[in-house]
Formats: structure tokens, sequence, C-alpha cells
């Protein structure tokens, strides 16, 4: 790996860990090993070397969430997994906690892969969820556009309730639920069981 790949690599890891704003290039320099004369050869700017980042980042995560739903398969089923797929909950979407950073949303610039990354992912969902409807295991009048975005929505804060309670269960609840909602959405689907929302007393209940 080059002195350029290296500072990429970094910088990406950086973001995801500390965010853009709290992320220096001494700190960059430090991750990667590489000079501040090869540093600032490469990128110019701190600004230049967090686009590159955030390119890669979007790059490298979408064949992941790509493949899987553009691949043959039952589209109920290829849904199902999209949700369920293990991702680290507690350390948060790498692509997504860019919109949380400050510096990034105020920037057009900088936020632009990450848009569009999202975007193409909700492509890919609308296509799978209209094969559902086609294929009978959604109803006629679902909107695929809805769903795709509850589907993102739900993921992305699902993310955001296991950080803010250090705990990946309501990540883990939020995916199962939206998977339940679609599988008793399906024509002729049996009913949901009841769940039980009672809390056992050795259990502390958090907000």
């Amino acid at each position: 790996m080059d002195s350029r790949e290296r500072l990429i690599v970094a910088m990406s890891d950086l973001m995801w860990e500390r965010g853009y704003a709290a992320t220096s290039p001494r700190d960059v320099r430090a991750r990667s090993g590489v000079g501040q004369g090869s540093m600032y050869h490469h990128f110019p700017s701190k600004r230049d070397l967090a686009l590159a980042a955030l390119e890669r980042n979007c790059q490298e995560s979408l064949p992941g969430t790509a493949d899987p739903l553009s691949a043959p398969g039952d589209p109920l089923e290829k849904l199902a997994e999209h949700m369920t797929r293990p991702r680290e909950a507690l350390k948060g979407c790498k692509v997504g906690r860019m919109t949380q950073d400050p510096l990034v949303a105020s920037d057009p610039g900088l936020l632009a892969p990450v848009a569009d990354a999202f975007d193409t992912v909700h492509r890919i969902l609308v296509t799978v969820i209209r094969e559902a409807v086609d294929a009978g295991e959604l109803p006629a009048d679902t909107d695929p556009d809805r769903i795709a975005s509850l589907l993102q929505a739900t993921i992305q804060g699902g993310y955001v309730l296991a950080i803010a309670r250090q705990d990946r269960a309501p990540y883990d609840q939020a995916v199962a639920g939206a998977v339940d909602l679609l599988r008793a959405a399906a024509p002729g689907a049996a009913p949901i069981p009841a769940v039980s929302t009672s809390t056992p007393s050795h259990r502390k209940v958090r907000a």
C-alpha cells in the first residue's frame, strides 16, 4: 500500500471513529505513518483528503449492499436478508455517520458522495420491492419509494439507538421489526404473534 492509500485508509478510519471535525492532519499522519511533505503532496488540504476518504467509503460499502439485492432470488427474502445481515451496530454506518458531522453536513461537496450512495441503495431497494409486489409477496398498492425509505431509515435509526445506549439490542429489534412488518404485509400472511411488553423487575428500564 503506497503513501496515498495509507492516508486515505487512515482518514477513513479516523472519520468513522471520531468524525471529520475531530480529526486533524496530525492524527492522520500518526495513524498512516506518512510524513507531512508526502501528505500535502497528495492532498493539498484536509478537505481534499476527507473527500477521497468519503468516496472510498461509499465505493467500498455499496457492493456489500447492492450485490446481494441485485442477485437472483426471492425478492422478499432478499429484503429480509438485507435488513438482517451482520453489521457493527455500535460503530454505526461508515457512510451514514458522516451526515451527523456538522462540517460534512454543511459542505455540499463532502456530502455529495454520501447522498449519492444512499440514493443508489434506495433505487435498488425500490426495484426489489417492485419485484416483490409483482410476485404477489406484497400488496399491489404498496408504495416502493416509501418502503425503501422506511427500510433505510430503520437501519440508520437503529445505529443511532444502539450507539446512544451502547447496546446493539435496539438495532437488532428495529431491523427484526421491519422484517416482521414486511412479512405481515404479504397477502394471506399469518398475524405477527403478540409480544409481551412487560419488563422483568430485575432489568433497568431505559428511555
